[in-house]
């Protein structure tokens, strides 16, 4: 029979797993262009034989957001969706609608005005979220191709 675990050594071991299983969730974002839900990246790591519980990756991609190493926004519904941070910091993105490409934009106008904001406010370690959504080129393609007279409702924005 196998030996028990028990008392320090168990919560060594146990949280040196745990520890290799949250790796293993980044090492699966970081193979993904594209935001993916919690549930999503839980199926990817499923599908590349990565064992890992729901509640793991929950809590895995929470730490990289604390940590700055994944990007955040809200899908149409407010679910969080993830994807790793690029290497030159925090992002802005360009989302469509239609199929979920997202396109990181040059955001530094915006950077300078939330920094202005808080030194003009007298706040420190002001947070932001902005997220801006539309329908991408190909996605546009198709639903003018669908859908006639979709040019002109674009027209009314």
């Amino acid at each position: 029979m196998g030996r028990r675990r028990s008392g320090q050594h168990a919560h060594v071991t146990l949280g040196a797993r745990t520890a290799r299983r949250r790796v293993a969730v980044e090492s699966v974002l970081a193979d993904h262009e594209e935001f993916v839900s919690a549930r999503q990246l839980h199926s990817l790591a499923t599908l590349q034989g990565v064992r890992v519980g729901l509640t793991t990756v929950y809590r895995a991609l929470r730490e990289m957001e604390e940590r700055g190493r994944a990007d955040v926004v809200l899908d149409e519904s407010g679910e969080r969706l993830y994807r790793m941070r690029a290497a030159d910091g925090h992002q802005h993105y360009l989302i469509c609608r239609s199929c979920g490409t997202s396109r990181a934009i040059d955001s530094s106008a915006l950077e300078d005005w939330v920094e202005r904001v808080g030194k003009d406010s007298d706040f420190a370690a002001l947070e932001h979220l902005v997220q801006l959504s539309g329908v991408c080129a190909p996605c546009q393609d198709v639903t003018r191709e669908d859908a006639p007279g979709w040019e002109d409702s674009a027209d009314l924005g």
